[in-house]
């Protein structure tokens, strides 16, 4: 029988676990074996500039935490898995695949975006989303483009307005 102290300190880690992908946007579970120290490093600092927390786990206490949780992803806890946690969610899936390209031992397997259950192929389609900043942009330029061309009917009408009284 296992030591009381063990049971704890691992009854600690799964309600870390819950607690952490009950309070994000995004989970996102993805292989890191190949990796180097440095590139581990690497992606940990990335993701920590994007506000995601980098999280390695035994698979048995991460399918324990999620059986707590009733979110049946057992099927992907095989094999070594890292866990990214964030608010956003989007930005941890952008830094992953853009490290990915670079490093071709990671690969991201599947995750939990505003709750639901996501697989690898709309975790990819997301990771296309312009960032937040970028969508501002394009909804500042098209706004601007309504305002632009607005200005300029109200400036020929009023030249048109001009020569009629002339």
């Amino acid at each position: 029988m296992a030591n009381q102290k063990i049971l704890d300190k691992k009854q600690a880690i799964i309600d870390e676990i819950a607690d952490k992908t009950k309070n994000s946007n995004s989970v996102i579970l993805f292989e890191y074996q190949g990796l180097t120290a440095y590139d581990t490093n690497n992606l940990r600092r990335l993701l920590k500039e994007n506000g995601s927390e980098f999280k390695i786990y035994k698979n048995t206490l991460v399918k324990r935490a999620f059986d707590t949780l009733k979110i049946d992803l057992n099927e992907e806890l095989k094999g070594p898995k890292a866990i990214a946690f964030s608010d956003d969610s989007i930005a941890p899936v952008k830094v992953l695949y853009d490290f990915a390209k670079k490093n071709n031992a990671l690969v991201v397997k599947t995750g939990l975006i505003d709750g639901e259950i996501t697989d690898e192929a709309k975790l990819r389609e997301l990771s296309t989303i312009p960032s937040r900043e970028g969508l501002l942009t394009m909804l500042a330029a098209g706004l601007m483009g309504t305002v632009r061309n607005l200005a300029i009917c109200l400036d020929l009408r009023a030249q048109d307005l001009e020569k009629e009284e002339k």
